[in-house]
């Protein structure tokens, strides 16, 4: 009674414009690990609650216990559930080291052991949440625990799977996200926030030509987790262990509904788990226009420039719970859940659904003379040579990121855009495009990017999706295999973006292909090293390479 009295009043205590009464709110408790870490745990229900509950969990690094977390917390508590915050290694009451992504794998299991043994929870644990939440829900499911029931991931990150690299070429975004994460047992807004100082620290490293792995030694302070992350451009054990890897998926066998955004950065991420898992147990996936943050809502109306469709705006935070409740207790699937995977089609201002990823493609070739994409498989082989010096640092190749996503023009000045006869009638792209690059280099490696755009009635560039690659890890991910010198190679394109949107009658495709060569991410100068230890030292004479006409775009459009 008086551990009762004492939570509740710990509760008015905390929670600024919450209910005074009500509650049972612990804000203190250690779950210790059986390899010595203690993880910081919150756990909050309702007073009235006199039998044992579903449990929802949420286990994250962003610890914003004084405010989101609190709120959050109470929503769980109201809709019948009891609702446990747990933070990772090093956060909040923690004493431990930071290293995000390396223990998760462990830890939630370990979190899910302690709910499940306490008198408030009957047995049944589901997880939800965004981004990093996203990512740890994932992690819960390489040695799954008996009472874990579902998860909702939303844009789950997948360490080394589209961060902090994708496809094998890291990329800057995760350098600044460190210090915001890493750098105290809450979260460092000030560094987190200080776009400045790391826009300038990029610049500073592409302007002068450094090796990427000094990137910390012009911003004047180490970073213990980049330079661990750069150690391993393979995707190796130490990524592979963070989260369900190959076989791991076959034993996944509770339901999952994933929410992601067309344009969410980490996109890859999250399909990747879908893609694996659907090989042996199908999963809900609501995907539309959205962004990362955006996803994690329900949708903003006006994303990069670009207005979306009234029917897009969803809630994720309902659908959530209606999902929750149709697990554990009985209520109907959600409306929106039509069939495995549901998209909504831009331009259309509809939903559609699919049992599956699987999808239907039409294979264009990339024509020559003219360049064009064409539907017929050329009869001999031509070649169109590209230039890229990586000493001159005045250019920059590939501006693939979809910002905004309609544009009146796109630069082709520094790559090769290759375009299809327009449409006779409408039609529906929906799914991630895929193909073969034909090529031959002077050089050991390359990064490739691929855009694709379409070309309005209007004139104007609709930017459909991207991907970039990197050509010694586009067979295997795991093990690099260089080029040779001026031999024919034959490069796989995968693992790019999914969107669904309503093409009209006259409007044309367009393949833009280029070299990745910009302050955004590695630069690969092609000497077959390390390629983060790679400097303008090591340019020497400018990349050649021939883009051959055997080269495919596999695009994903069906009438409508």
């Amino acid at each position: 009674m008086f551990k009762a009295l004492f939570t509740t009043l710990c509760l008015s205590l905390c929670l600024t414009g919450y209910s005074q009464q009500g509650y049972i709110f612990e804000d203190s408790i250690l779950v210790h690990t059986k390899d010595g870490a203690a993880l910081s745990v919150m756990v909050m229900r309702k007073a009235s609650s006199s039998t044992p509950l579903p449990v929802l969990l949420q286990f994250t690094i962003y610890v914003r216990d004084k405010g989101r977390d609190l709120r959050s917390l109470q929503e769980i508590a109201d809709r019948g559930y009891v609702g446990v915050m747990a933070y990772t290694r090093g956060k909040r009451l923690s004493k431990d080291e930071i290293w995000p992504y390396e223990n998760e794998h462990n830890d939630t299991y370990e979190v899910i052991d302690w709910i499940s043994k306490q008198s408030w929870c009957n047995g049944s644990i589901g997880m939800f949440g965004g981004s990093y939440n996203g990512f740890s829900q994932w992690a819960a499911c390489k040695r799954l625990h008996p009472a874990l029931k579902t998860i909702v991931p939303y844009v789950a990150n997948r360490p080394g799977m589209g961060l902090p690299m994708e496809n094998n070429i890291f990329i800057n975004p995760n350098y600044e996200w460190s210090f915001y994460v890493g750098n105290n047992k809450y979260l460092d807004t000030l560094a987190g926030n200080d776009r400045k100082r790391f826009r300038s620290m990029m610049f500073r490293w592409w302007e002068t030509g450094a090796a990427y792995n000094k990137m910390d030694s012009i911003d004047g302070t180490p970073n213990r987790w980049f330079q661990r992350w750069i150690a391993h451009p393979d995707f190796d054990t130490y990524w592979q262990n963070m989260a369900p890897y190959g076989e791991d998926f076959k034993q996944i066998n509770i339901p999952v509904l994933a929410i992601d955004g067309y344009y969410n950065d980490s996109q890859n991420s999250s399909l990747y788990y879908l893609r694996e898992i659907e090989k042996y147990h199908p999963a809900y996936l609501v995907i539309g226009p959205y962004s990362h943050f955006g996803a994690q809502i329900g949708g903003d109306t006006i994303i990069n420039g670009y207005r979306v469709d009234s029917c897009a705006i969803i809630n994720t935070k309902a659908l959530t719970f209606d999902w929750m409740d149709h697990i554990f207790k009985n209520a109907p699937l959600p409306a929106i859940l039509h069939d495995k995977v549901n998209y909504e089609v831009m331009g259309a201002n509809r939903w559609a659904s699919a049992p599956d990823l699987s999808q239907t493609s039409q294979r264009y070739y990339l024509g020559i003379h003219p360049r064009s994409l064409t539907l017929t498989k050329p009869s001999r082989l031509l070649s169109i040579q590209q230039k890229v010096d990586f000493a001159n640092r005045k250019e920059s190749n590939n501006d693939y990121y979809p910002d905004p996503i309609i544009r009146k023009e796109i630069d082709t000045s520094n790559g090769y855009a290759f375009t299809s006869a327009p449409f006779n009638k409408d039609v529906v792209y929906t799914g991630s495009f895929s193909g073969e690059l034909t090529f031959s280099i002077n050089k050991k490696d390359v990064d490739l990017g691929v855009t694709l755009y379409e070309i309005q009635p209007d004139g104007t560039y609709f930017h459909l999706s991207y991907t970039i690659v990197r050509a010694s890890y586009a067979l295997d991910p795991t093990h690099r295999q260089l080029l040779q010198p001026g031999k024919l190679v034959h490069i796989p394109l995968n693992n790019t973006h999914f969107v669904s949107k309503q093409l009209h009658k006259g409007s044309r495709l367009v393949v833009f292909v280029n070299v990745n060569k910009n302050p955004f991410s590695q630069l690969n100068y092609g000497t077959g090293k390390d390629v983060s230890t790679e400097s303008i030292k090591d340019a020497g004479d400018p990349l050649q390479i021939n883009w051959y006409n055997s080269s495919y775009i596999e695009v994903p459009i069906n009438s409508d």
